[in-house]
């Protein structure tokens, strides 16, 4: 074992090798083998032996969605040799002194940041494209020193002064060809891109965050979102009870629990459980966290793409939040927001441990080195308040570097034991839907005629596939298909026109048109038809109503409204809607809900429903319910007949 870490003190950077410290084990794990870059998950070569891989932000682009390109390789360490060591002696090991930096401060300053901010909240949130959004920035040091003493000593300065954390590692990985008989080619495809970045890969970090974990069938994510910071003498539990009081920190979590569920849907057959909610505790600020948990038989490679990236570090709808990211960020994104992926043989197949890559520090060739740090921006953010976030989620690995002070040793708050935060915490679930935290099974109450199918159509907004686990559960046999690979309407009992980002009004945009002319099709056939959200208002717009922008967007918010004589809490993403006094007569006329302030809430007519909330969010108590009173309102004559 000290031979192991021994040898790569004294490297001179051409060898391999990882650090790893799990969820506060007393060990940390050395890990040294061949490296090797691969262009796609699949690639990555599980032949038995673990791996170690570190997948970019870019990598997100495997599932179609918006990334810069800037060559960062998908990198793997193929482990050839690891030991275990207790933490006290790896500490004896490793560097007292973290490594001189000297600073040059944020590539986006505090001004251009802030402006930023007030952007994504006017253009993006404010017209409809989507319900949150990570904007990073990322702070710029230098340094002298060789890149393996550096890394140790940081690494050593986070395992000390840094709590919390999931992970805390150091990772060294040269490209492939840079370590005589310590790589292996890379894929044919990877060697003749000319994009791929040929040097090192050199990060350091304390992560509180899993993304995904899988370990005998059992899949489970970690969503973190809500930050409290810590004043400088330290946390209190007058400040953590008004954090848990704080409305905007509750949605942005509750936003994030929403968009995770989606993968987990994706993920799961079986759907996704909500277990919680937490706190983690950290040096200088604490998070507010849910696990969900499922259980798959996907390779845990296929698991990983499906869930490409967490939502914490990007934004909600997903696909939109990357293309919003790519708008707005000046700079690529590297490896923030993606992930390290631990795979280990077990039993017939692989475990995977995958946290997100925050909180972390990159070494580049010539010792420029960066931390970047992003805000959750949604409608209640102030462009200040961003700011301050950013500074102070990268504050802990700067002070690991030595840029800020080192945090005083003081007795540490246990927060999480103070009176009143733990019935702080449990009264969150009061507005979780029982759906998605009980075990799921088909309820025989609101179960519908088997045999049916239904179709639903994704329209950039993955809520479709938590929408379809629910139907499944109603007992119809669905399928999901994107707007634009939809071929026809007619041929399924139901169909489910989705929700989406976007502005219902714009028919400029193909896919607003497409929906349009899609839902035309269905209700000229006279075939039941369900329309959420975006599809909810379209369909309103052919009724007759005015369409136009909410005064306040709500974008996670849990309303208590009325649908056709029931009471119902349902959870709304919207920043249009459609209003009650201007309907003119048109070709489909339907009956409405209509709310307090005179906005469309649900309509109805033979064959057809709709609802501009999210019945399948978690934030929907009474979503299920109503999501099988919708449904067999539209299916009632095939339903009757059967």
């Amino acid at each position: 074992m000290k031979d192991l870490l021994t040898t790569i003190a004294a490297s001179d950077g051409s060898l391999p090798f990882a650090l790893l410290r799990r969820h506060g084990a007393p060990e940390i794990e050395v890990l040294t083998g061949e490296v090797v870059d691969v262009d796609a998950l699949a690639d990555i070569p599980l032949d038995g032996r673990p791996v170690l891989s570190a997948a970019p932000f870019r990598q997100v682009r495997e599932r179609g969605f918006a990334a810069h390109d800037d060559g960062a390789p998908l990198r793997c360490l193929v482990v050839g040799e690891s030991t275990r060591a207790p933490l006290d002696t790896v500490l004896a090991m490793l560097p007292d002194a973290p490594a001189h930096v000297t600073p040059q401060g944020f590539d986006v300053s505090d001004e251009e940041y802030a402006e930023i901010v007030r952007r994504v909240i006017a253009d993006e949130i404010g017209r409809g494209e989507g319900a949150n959004f990570v904007i990073k920035r990322s702070f710029v040091g230098h340094t002298d020193a060789p890149a393996v003493p550096a890394l140790l000593s940081w690494f050593r300065a986070l395992l000390t002064d840094e709590s919390g954390a999931y992970w805390t590692f150091a990772v060294h990985l040269p490209a492939p060809g840079a370590a005589d008989g310590l790589s292996v080619p890379r894929t044919t495809a990877a060697a003749a891109s000319p994009a791929v970045v040929r040097t090192a890969l050199s990060m350091v970090g304390a992560t509180p965050e899993r993304h995904l974990s899988v370990r005998d069938g059992v899949a489970m994510m970690n969503p973190i979102s809500g930050t409290y910071r810590h004043p400088a003498g330290g946390p209190t539990r007058a400040g953590v009870l008004d954090f848990l009081a704080d409305v905007k920190e509750s949605e942005e979590l509750f936003m994030v629990v929403d968009e995770e569920m989606k993968m987990m849907s994706a993920v799961c057959p079986t759907g996704g459980r909500i277990l919680g909610p937490y706190l983690t505790q950290m040096s200088r600020l604490s998070h507010t966290e849910y696990l969900l948990e499922g259980r798959t038989a996907l390779d845990v490679r296929e698991a990983l793409r499906r869930t490409m990236f967490a939502p914490t570090v990007t934004g909600s709808p997903m696909q939109n939040a990357c293309t919003v990211i790519a708008r707005h960020e000046p700079e690529p994104r590297g490896y923030y927001a993606g992930v390290l992926a631990l795979f280990e043989p077990s039993g017939a197949g692989y475990s995977l441990d995958a946290p997100i890559l925050i909180r972390t520090a990159y070494l580049e060739d010539g010792g420029r080195l960066t931390v970047p740090a992003g805000a959750t921006l949604v409608r209640h953010s102030t462009p200040e308040g961003e700011v301050a976030e950013t500074r102070t989620k990268a504050s802990g690995v700067l002070a690991a570097l030595g840029v800020l002070p080192r945090q005083a040793s003081v007795a540490a708050l246990d927060l999480t034991a103070q009176p009143g935060v733990a019935d702080a915490l449990a009264a969150r679930n009061e507005r979780l839907a029982s759906f998605w935290v009980r075990p799921q099974t088909t309820d025989a109450g609101t179960a519908l005629s088997t045999g049916m199918t239904a179709l639903v159509i994704d329209n950039e907004d993955q809520f479709t596939t938590m929408l379809a686990h629910q139907l499944r559960h109603l007992g119809l046999s669905v399928r999901v298909e994107p707007w634009a690979a939809v071929e026809s309407v007619l041929d399924d009992d139901l169909v489910v026109f989705g929700p989406g980002p976007g502005d219902p009004r714009d028919l400029s945009e193909r896919r607003i048109a497409r929906l349009r002319a899609l839902l035309l099709e269905r209700l000229r056939a006279g075939l039941p038809l369900l329309a959420v959200c975006l599809s909810h208002q379209v369909l309103a717009g052919l009724a007759g109503y005015e369409l136009a922008p909410l005064p306040m967007p709500r974008q996670g918010v849990r309303l208590e409204v009325d649908v056709f004589g029931e009471r119902a809490a349902i959870g709304f993403y919207n920043t249009f809607s459609a209003r009650a006094r201007s309907a003119r007569r048109t070709e489909v006329e339907l009956e409405a809900s209509v709310d307090s302030e005179g906005f469309v809430t649900a309509l109805r007519g033979p064959g057809i429903a709709s609802i501009q909330g999210h019945l399948e969010s978690v934030l929907s108590g009474d979503g299920y319910a109503t999501l099988a009173r919708l449904v067999k309102h539209a299916l009632q004559p095939a339903v009757t007949a059967v």
